[in-house]
């Protein structure tokens, strides 16, 4: 079986740094543990607000860091502008409003389709590798190809709500696996992320059309207890068990 990847977004350090307006922890000591951990790549979300990561630290980490660079960002002309000025290796494209806490759902893809392939069709001309964070829904699949893009991610959100909670979560794990294998057969590849935990994360790793993960809020979260280092080779090995 191909060894599946880890993307470690560490979004949540700034969070904790500009909780006081200090110069510590700084994103990117934890983006260079996350490295040496054997992270396969880092993501970094550069808000609009710039609630936790700053201009700064996407300037200084792509400058720093060895292993690829995925920069989440809203499909906006301000954000097109920086991801081709800084040239991360990866873009992944999100839906963001100003009044949520996290991101809170897939993109509409139908709504501005050709702006969003004029976005897509840019980042790729200057050799960024672009994924569009979508619901598991065929439909959004299917769109996601028509664009352009070179994968997409599978919003996991609402199967993780569904596991934390002992809801039922047959119905949301078979679609995404159904969606998971459609991109793989139509040539998308496939990644998958938003609130996994080690145990969510277990049972999401089955589905063998998902070749990386990422995960940020569960892994910081947990870092405080056992450190980065462990948390980053603890999901390592249950990706890949």
């Amino acid at each position: 079986m191909k060894i599946k990847k880890l993307g470690v977004n560490i979004d949540h350090v700034a969070t904790i740094r500009n909780a006081r307006g200090e110069i510590y922890p700084d994103p990117l000591k934890a983006a260079l543990i996350a490295e040496k951990s054997g992270a396969n790549s880092v993501t970094i979300h550069l808000r609009e607000d710039r609630r936790h990561i700053k201009d700064t630290d996407l300037k200084i980490i792509k400058k720093k860091l060895r292993i690829p660079l995925n920069l989440e960002m809203a499909p906006t002309k301000e954000m097109l502008k920086i991801a081709i000025k800084h040239k991360p290796n990866y873009v992944c494209i999100v839906p963001e409003k100003r009044t949520e806490v996290t991101t809170e759902g897939g993109l509409n893809l139908k709504k501005k389709f050709l702006y969003l392939k004029n976005i897509i069709k840019k980042l790729k001309k200057n050799k960024i590798r672009v994924s569009l964070f979508i619901e598991p829904k065929m439909s959004d699949v299917k769109l996601s190809k028509y664009l352009g893009a070179n994968c997409v991610e599978i919003h996991t959100g609402k199967y993780c709500n569904y596991f934390n909670n002992k809801k039922n979560i047959t119905s949301e794990f078979i679609k995404i696996k159904k969606s998971s294998l459609y991109a793989k057969r139509i040539g998308l590849e496939v990644h998958a992320g938003h609130g996994l935990t080690y145990k969510s994360a277990y049972k999401i790793s089955r589905i063998n059309y998902i070749s990386e993960f990422n995960i940020g809020h569960f892994i910081i979260s947990d870092s405080i207890f056992i450190g980065l280092k462990n948390s980053i080779n603890k999901f390592k090995k249950i990706i890949n068990s």
